[in-house]
């Protein structure tokens, strides 16, 4: 393995790392907060919810959907968007902070749970819902059918011309090529033993420098900072800056299957959450969670104006 020496840059604005938005909603309106006359029936009258995301867009626009249903089902729904960091969203749930968020089954067996990327199971998400529940009295619900898994993606251009299209041609390109091994990445992805530190060892190489920055520039700094970065595989940003994403052909990464999950005592509280939620977690496929990100993210819509505009096109909520 090359000894090539690393160094990390700091280029994202501090005041980010955070991210805690405290937001109170569902008190504004005549209803109390019902937020339309869908399928929600009042279910949930009377509940005082407390939703929560992590810093992405994709987590933001999947925990608006969620408040958005409950409201519409009655309940009085409490924002706790844009928490920084896996750990510490999930710390919030398990401290009552707030009473569920979505998370992803990859970040549940590798870092809540403490498993390695080897020996994966099947039923990646049964083993993690039976697991987390036994260990921790977190349940995940019924999984959404979208993935969401981390890559490194490098400019079109850049791919074509020297014929990176997997992770394995990509690590030889860099042990060959030092001088052109840097990757951009956000300090999650750098620490997780799932992602920068697990890939390297997997595939037997090293980026020569890493250039951390705040998840949202990454995009637009590959082929500016860096020549390869991480990415979201449902990120509707690799397209429009034109980013080629390398095949993990060995296969490192888990499986991230996106599931809403909270405390167990929440759910025997109020167990209409599971049958409301069903059905909007299963329309959320691969194409609809890429779309709904690309209009944040590229169109600078509102996550809560794209989630609500995306259940009522569903007649989820009216």
């Amino acid at each position: 393995m090359n000894t090539t020496y690393r160094k990390t840059k700091m280029m994202a604005a501090f005041a980010a790392i955070l991210g805690l938005t405290l937001t109170a909603c569902g008190g504004g309106s005549d209803d109390g907060g019902n937020a339309g006359g869908g399928d929600g029936g009042g279910k949930l009258a009377g509940a005082e919810l407390a939703v929560g995301s992590k810093e992405f867009t994709e987590s933001k626009i999947l925990g608006q959907i969620t408040a958005l249903a409950l409201e519409d089902a009655g309940a009085e729904v409490n924002e706790r968007m844009g928490i920084s960091g896996s750990a510490t969203v999930r710390e919030a749930l398990e401290s009552g902070e707030i009473d569920m968020y979505w998370d992803y089954t990859g970040t549940g067996w590798v870092n809540i749970l403490g498993n390695t990327t080897k020996n994966v199971p099947d039923d990646l998400y049964q083993a993690v819902n039976k697991a987390d529940k036994k260990k921790n009295n977190v349940v995940w619900l019924e999984p959404a059918p979208f993935e969401n898994t981390y890559r490194i993606a490098v400019p079109e251009e850049f791919g074509q011309e020297n014929n990176l299209t997997n992770m394995t041609e990509a690590a030889e390109f860099i042990r060959n090529n030092p001088d052109q091994g840097a990757v951009c990445a956000a300090s999650e992805f750098i620490n997780r033993s799932d992602g920068l530190p697990g890939l390297e060892k997997f595939y037997n190489f090293e980026f020569s420098e890493v250039v951390e920055l705040d998840l949202n520039l990454i995009y637009t700094q590959i082929g500016e900072s860096c020549n390869f970065g991480e990415v979201f595989s449902t990120d509707a940003r690799i397209v429009s800056n034109n980013l080629t994403v390398l095949e993990d052909d060995k296969g490192f990464f888990v499986e991230y299957q996106g599931a809403l999950t909270m405390r167990q005592e929440v759910l025997k509280q109020h167990p209409a959450i599971e049958k409301i939620m069903a059905p909007i977690s299963a329309a959320l496929t691969d194409e609809v969670i890429t779309e709904l990100n690309g209009k944040v993210d590229t169109e600078g819509q509102l996550e809560r104006d794209v989630a609500e505009e995306w259940l009522k096109s569903e007649g989820f909520i009216e």
